[in-house]
């Protein structure tokens, strides 16, 4: 099978670079660090040792809780991991070069999870999740495995057993919210947001009226549109629509209305100035923000509330709709190259069964990151000065990025300034069985034979699409340009290859292939 994504290398080349890699290892034996030791060790009857990487910014006191981590895992299964954390902004480039160059690791945080399983990055699972992984496998909502599966049949990461439906929701600051007394549920649209933004930039000038970044938001999502692939290729249907056929967003009336209401909103400074260039990053803490998007499931207002250090109040504005996307929105995935699959996929089904371990990942240590309240709730300790004093709006000394990091309901529930309701999970649990699946659930086109194509429709979309969809450049000029240089780059041929696989996967899975009105 063909390769898709950046920094792609022919076989032999890949080859050659993880056996040169081998003999650099092989000339520097006795330079390993001790987790090193102890993997060269399995053999002995060692615990065998796990290169982990994952998306977040390294802790302060990561070193330790890596240490705690390896003494509990040391204890029930012989497994220690490397607890490798990458910043938001260098993940993907850092797991493409991982993938490209062979480099050894065991287990991934999924980013773009069906290009790297198309690439053959990601091991089978299929097997295991009958032995070793069964446990897992039984505990995870069958929904999460029906969307992770390709369409040779195989399964290839282990899906965060959360919200079914990640629903596009619209934070805003409670204060002002009760200040002005605004209805946040009656702001479902862009246009509607108008008002609110020409306020809070009058009145309220301390504030960002809206915030984005270059990965901007889904806002095609609001009009029902899904992605087939990844964002990178702006390929989309209609999520609800029978027989909904395959455009590219930016050549719809629906894009054309969103781009112009984001250029007059940029024009009017509303949304900030560097929106285009700003690396996708969390809430950061204190920040005066009036207006922000994020995923999320119920009671999501609770974990940004404590993100930004300011109680929010949020609103979803796209339907509980179960797609592709959300369900492979957190993926944690065994490289196809580990030494260790068995050990691996122990780990994975500890870490979504074992609620020591699962909290542990997310939280920390207790009594050094957070204590438990009355009601067994967590409730962090914030990092503290020299003299002990606590330091306002300090970042943790260690926070697991929680959607990253498996099974969310065996972790326990937050005390503190914004507390979670006792029944949280069961919230969740209801809200699950009130999603709606969409008529594309589980389809993955198959672009392998198409890398050239790939290649240079992504390299499009880099150049034009954070400027476009931040609202930073004229649309009038740049959107000719931007689907001009897509159809050089070749993506009218990849639109009709998708189509053409998505007609078939309908006729396969007996759901509604023909056109809609105008399509």
């Amino acid at each position: 099978m063909g390769q898709l994504g950046k920094g792609r290398q022919p076989k032999r080349r890949r080859l050659a670079a993880s056996f040169m890699l081998v003999l650099m290892l092989l000339s520097v034996t006795g330079c390993f660090s001790g987790t090193d030791v102890g993997e060269q060790s399995a053999a002995g009857g060692k615990t065998v040792n796990l290169i982990y990487y994952t998306i977040g910014d390294p802790d302060k006191d990561l070193r330790m809780v890596n240490d705690k981590i390896n003494e509990v895992l040391a204890k029930k299964i012989g497994v220690t991991v490397s607890y490798i954390k990458v910043p938001w902004q260098e993940y993907s480039d850092r797991l493409n070069t991982l993938v490209s160059a062979g480099t050894p690791f065991d287990i991934a945080f999924a980013t773009e999870y069906t290009t790297y399983a198309q690439r053959g990055a990601w091991l089978k699972l299929n097997n295991y999740l009958s032995t070793v992984g069964k446990e897992m496998y039984d505990t995870i909502e069958p929904v999460f495995w029906d969307g992770m599966r390709m369409d040779d049949g195989g399964i290839y990461g282990v899906p965060t057993n959360k919200e079914v439906a990640v629903r596009d929701q619209w934070m805003y600051p409670e204060k002002l919210v009760k200040k002005y007394g605004i209805d946040i549920s009656k702001y479902t649209t862009l246009e509607s947001l108008e008002p609110l933004l020409k306020m809070i930039k009058e009145k309220e000038p301390a504030y960002q009226p809206m915030e984005l970044d270059k990965e901007s938001q889904n806002f095609f999502a609001l009009d029902g549109y899904e992605y087939v692939s990844e964002k990178t290729l702006p390929l989309m249907v209609q999520a609800l629509v029978p027989g909904s056929q395959v455009v590219n967003i930016f050549e719809t009336k629906e894009a054309r209305r969103i781009l112009d209401i984001l250029r007059r909103y940029y024009v009017e400074g509303y949304i900030n100035e560097d929106a285009g260039m700003r690396e996708s990053q969390g809430l950061k803490r204190g920040e005066l923000v009036f207006w922000k998007a994020a995923g999320g499931g119920p009671l999501s207002e609770n974990s940004w509330s404590k993100d930004r250090g300011y109680k929010l109040v949020a609103y979803p504005v796209t339907p509980a709709l179960i797609t592709t996307e959300s369900i492979r929105g957190g993926v944690m995935a065994v490289s196809a190259d580990t030494k260790h699959p068995v050990e691996s996929i122990k780990f994975l089904n500890l870490l979504n069964t074992d609620p020591e371990v699962r909290n542990l990942f997310n939280f920390g240590i207790e009594g050094v990151h957070y204590t438990l309240d009355a009601k067994g709730q967590v409730v962090p300790i914030p990092p503290k000065d020299n003299q002990g004093n606590p330091i306002p709006d300090a970042s943790p000394s260690y926070a697991g990025v929680q959607y990253t990091q498996g099974n969310w309901f065996i972790l326990k529930t937050m005390g503190g300034q914004y507390p979670d309701p006792l029944d949280k999970w069961d919230q969740f649990r209801a809200s699950n069985k009130q999603a709606v699946k969409s008529n594309t659930l589980g389809f993955t086109p198959d672009l392998s034979r198409m890398p050239i194509q790939m290649e240079n429709i992504q390299m499009v979309w880099n150049k034009y699409f954070p400027s476009l969809m931040t609202g930073s450049v004229n649309v009038d000029t740049v959107l000719p340009k931007f689907n001009q240089e897509l159809k050089q780059a070749g993506i009218d041929e990849v639109r009709i290859e998708v189509q053409r696989q998505l007609d078939a996967w309908r006729a396969a899975h007996n759901t509604a292939s023909a056109p809609t009105a105008g399509g």
